[in-house]
């Protein structure tokens, strides 16, 4: 799964665009942009991947992903069916920090924007977001010129108001792709994404950086900060988040599903990164939903 850089430039006649996206399924690349990109998703559930963070999405969803961020919105494997009448659609704006000048968001009365758009970089989950706000963002769609820019401005300040989200991508993985640009990893971050629910080995990754098994631990522990088992661990852990709160499958089954040999392992993992067994992750989501 290579990583493609996609040209989301704006026309010259406006600073931001606005787009809806519809079809079958979303598009199917692991891919990044220059451009942040604010998604509200309309139609459709599936996992996104932004950095190494891996998340649930549905119908009423927001997301920010920030200059840069390498993302990937996969739809359930329903919807690639061949006999599938399911639809996905969202709306993303895509923009550049100073869509509106160099030093408009430096000012002290958009400050708070600038520090915003700087969190985007790991990527942004807005959780409870109500219906009210996705019409505003769909109402974007209708506007033109000023008033579809003090509308966007007004969004994007509501956005950063908000104390309820979640950060998805890990500071050892944004520094790594936005500082060092390391290509070595990038191949094998790409190849983990799609591999992870498989049987993996260190060896075996190691030969996608074209290094050996010793010399590429130390690399990959370096930049992330972390061992590559660990790394892996908490790619599948958080992919097995997003199954268990669907409540579609058991537990013994998603961590088989997620790539454990064994649910011992699983839950002796899920504990470590974490911090709670998988089934009180599942009775505090279910709490924070009723509150």
């Amino acid at each position: 799964m290579k990583l493609h850089l996609i040209d989301r430039s704006t026309p010259r006649d406006t600073s931001f665009t606005i787009r809806v996206n519809e079809g079958a399924n979303f598009l199917k690349i692991w891919h990044y942009h220059p451009e942040l990109e604010l998604v509200a998703v309309l139609k459709s559930e599936g996992t996104c991947f932004v950095g190494d963070g891996v998340e649930k999405f549905e119908k009423g969803d927001v997301f920010l992903v920030g200059k840069d961020t390498p993302h990937m919105w996969l739809n359930d494997e329903s919807y690639f069916a061949k006999e599938s009448t399911l639809k996905a659609k969202s709306i993303a704006i895509h923009f550049k920090k100073d869509f509106l000048g160099t030093h408009f968001f430096d000012t002290p009365e958009m400050m708070h924007l600038s520090e915003f758009f700087n969190k985007a970089r790991f990527g942004i989950k807005f959780l409870n977001v109500t219906q009210k706000q996705i019409e505003e963002i769909q109402t974007l769609l209708e506007l033109k010129g000023f008033e579809k820019t003090i509308s966007f401005l007004r969004i994007l300040n509501e956005l950063s108001l908000c104390k309820n989200y979640k950060s998805l991508a890990s500071l050892g993985y944004i520094k790594s792709f936005q500082v060092t640009k390391n290509e070595t990893l990038d191949r094998v971050y790409a190849y983990i994404f799609k591999h992870f629910k498989e049987n993996i080995s260190l060896v075996e990754v190691a030969k996608i950086a074209n290094m050996n098994a010793t010399a590429f631990s130390r690399l990959f522990k370096r930049v992330n900060g972390k061992t590559y088992s660990r790394y892996l661990s908490e790619i599948r852990i958080g992919y097995a988040c997003r199954l268990l709160l669907e409540q579609k499958v058991n537990i013994s089954e998603i961590c088989y599903e997620v790539g454990f040999n064994n649910v011992s392992n699983f839950n002796r993992q899920f504990k470590i990164i974490k911090k709670c067994s998988p089934s009180s992750y599942i009775k505090t989501h279910l709490k924070n939903e009723v509150v």
